[in-house]
């Protein structure tokens, strides 16, 4: 009797665990990453009456079994449904992460390694990713600095978010890339200016540049050549002259350029001799031309102009370069003009010619011998400017000539930078920039200023010298075919994405896109045997395995990490209730169990009276 007491309390006592087990589901049913749990009983010691025997053949006995009376139940094991998965909820937000499979977040609390199947994170003030629930930090891989790719290695807090990584740094282009088409019937390729095609690039500060080019034919059919005329920056000014003029392009030439000058403060004084071959008089020394002379050779004007100076009344005349003779007389009579007699050459040589100076007078030069700039008055460089406007810093000037005639000729710097580029003109194929067959050709910026710019690799192997109905095409672009080298000014963070492997990569509006760190996760040989302890959280036991330290990459076990979702419970609720019901009835059995053995004790009881 008392036995069937023991055994009622038993199943009451095991029916309320099971109960309380029900109760913790129902009320985490909306617990995110919850694994429900479940009660196994099993019965506990039996009390045997009677042993069991074995068949006796000589007495031709059977066997008997063993009478045994049970004494109860108690709860065998309270599982946890590791390897179930909850239902998904999307949030949106980029740092709500679900697991697929059977790992774990590893979270830290600065003392201790716990693990989790709650996804819900969030970047704190020290912009580490942690559990928006106990701001445990999440613990994972750091970037390797050589590759820039996740090192797994001991876990540790990821900091996704710091003033290293809020920015990305600028840098300077090194490689281009020319593309495109030259037609020999374009207009353009054949006119002064060329064809033109601008080239952006940017320097080491992320400043954006544009370097202007012009495409020229030649006479030779399938040859052109490339020529940078101008790099500008992104307000249109041109780059400096000191450093545009130390840019290599191609083959830089200085192609001398004449470019004559006259005199602004009226025409030049030209002092020299003149010849008159084949005249018995010789020459006529240091003649002043365009200044009349009251020196009267009669002989001369007889012999080589056939001019009577007793009969013509001369008073003055009046030689010019070429041998030419204006006679000048009294009265206001017309001058009259005579050439040399037939047979009678001229040949004038100039000695010296007055050039103009700055205080208003002039200056005798030898005409002929270049004199470079800036010199000594009346060539020096505000003499150049004043005399003749000519500005040497603008015009590049190298050295001037002065000419017969007073006037100057200008020898221009005027520094091609150009490399020739030369087609195949049967096929139309590229052959070479150059003279380099593999395309390339360098933009040398780095020796114009190395701590602003890089050289830059231009790539002209694609292009083509085909019909394009006389339109070329030709043009530039950053970087290679593969975006290598284009360069880049500095970016903002914009966005932070994870992928399925837990790998967070940041984007930013440069176009560039920087690995900030992976998640790692932790997996159990006995998942189930994990501990919880509350807030989400579990702690490894001997039962589950230990957790080594270093995690792993969850997709080395078919798992995967999906962002902007969140694990929500397992609890299956039509289950739960289904399983109350059950645990009810089985308490009440129980509860029964008491009362009819009390009823029965009791009646034993008044059979004693």
């Amino acid at each position: 009797m008392m036995r069937s007491l023991f055994s009622g309390v038993a199943g009451l006592r095991t029916h309320q665990t099971k109960m309380d087990v029900i109760g913790n589901n129902i009320a985490n049913v909306n617990t995110t990453g919850y694994k429900s749990q479940s009660v196994t009983f099993r019965d506990l010691m039996y009390q045997t009456t009677q042993s069991a025997s074995g068949a006796n053949a000589e007495t031709g006995l059977g066997g008997i079994n063993a009478k045994q009376i049970g004494l109860g139940v108690t709860t065998g094991a309270i599982n946890t449904a590791i390897a179930q998965q909850g239902s998904a909820q999307t949030t949106n937000n980029p740092f709500d992460i679900m697991i697929s499979g059977d790992n774990f977040f590893v979270v830290s609390n600065g003392s201790e390694n716990l693990f989790t199947r709650d996804g819900s994170f969030y970047i704190d003030g020290a912009g580490n990713l942690a559990m928006t629930s106990t701001g445990y930090t999440v613990m994972g891989w750091p970037v390797d600095e050589e590759t820039g790719a996740p090192r797994p290695d001991t876990v540790t807090a990821l900091q996704i978010m710091n003033e290293k990584v809020m920015t990305y740094d600028p840098e300077a282009t090194s490689e281009a890339r020319v593309t495109g088409i030259v037609d020999r019937n374009d207009k353009n390729v054949h006119s002064t200016g060329g064809r033109m095609m601008n080239f952006e690039f940017y320097d080491n500060a992320g400043y954006l540049y544009t370097a202007k080019f012009s495409v020229h034919a030649t006479s030779s059919n399938g040859s052109y050549y490339i020529k940078l005329n101008d790099i500008k920056d992104s307000t249109g000014a041109s780059l400096p002259r000191e450093i545009y003029e130390k840019v290599a392009f191609g083959t830089t030439m200085e192609v001398e350029t004449s470019i004559p000058y006259t005199p602004k403060n009226g025409a030049a004084t030209v002092h020299g001799t003149l010849d008159f071959s084949g005249a018995a008089t010789g020459n006529v020394p240091e003649t002043d031309f365009g200044v009349p002379t009251t020196t009267i050779n009669a002989t001369l004007l007889k012999d080589v102009y056939g001019i009577d100076t007793t009969v013509t009344n001369i008073t003055e005349i009046q030689y010019d370069q070429s041998g030419g003779l204006t006679i000048l007389k009294p009265n206001n009579v017309k001058p009259s003009y005579y050439t040399p007699l037939p047979g009678i050459t001229t040949k004038f040589t100039v000695t010296t010619v007055d050039v103009p100076n700055e205080a208003g007078g002039t200056t005798p030069v030898t005409p002929g011998a270049p004199v470079a700039v800036p010199g000594t008055a009346p060539l020096d460089e505000k003499g150049l400017l004043d005399l003749y406007g000519l500005d040497i810093v603008a015009e590049q000037v190298k050295e001037v000539q002065v000419n017969e005639d007073g006037s100057i000729t200008v020898t221009k710097k005027n520094v091609d930078k150009a490399a020739s580029l030369e087609f195949n003109p049967g096929t139309g194929k590229f052959i070479s920039i150059g003279g380099n067959g593999q395309g390339m050709i360098t933009l040398g910026l780095a020796g114009a200023d190395g701590e602003r710019f890089k050289d830059i690799n231009m790539d002209f192997s694609t292009c083509s010298n085909v019909n394009n109905n006389g339109s070329s095409t030709i043009s530039s672009a950053k970087g290679t075919s593969s975006g290598l080298g284009a360069g880049r000014a500095e970016g903002e963070m914009i966005s932070i994405a994870i992928d399925q492997s837990g790998v967070i990569t940041a984007a930013y509006d440069n176009g560039m896109s920087r690995c900030l760190g992976q998640i790692a996760t932790a997996a159990f040989a006995n998942p189930s045997g994990l501990e919880k302890v509350g807030d989400n959280l579990y702690t490894a036991t001997n039962n589950s395995g230990d957790f080594d330290g270093t995690g792993v990459d969850i997709t080395a076990g078919g798992g995967k990490m999906q962002a902007g979702v969140l694990e929500m419970s397992n609890v299956d609720l039509s289950q739960e209730f289904t399983e109350m019901i059950t645990t009810q009835r089985g308490f009440q059995a129980n509860s029964r169990i008491i009362t009819v053995s009390d009823t029965m004790l009791e009646e034993l009881t008044n059979l004693k009276r």
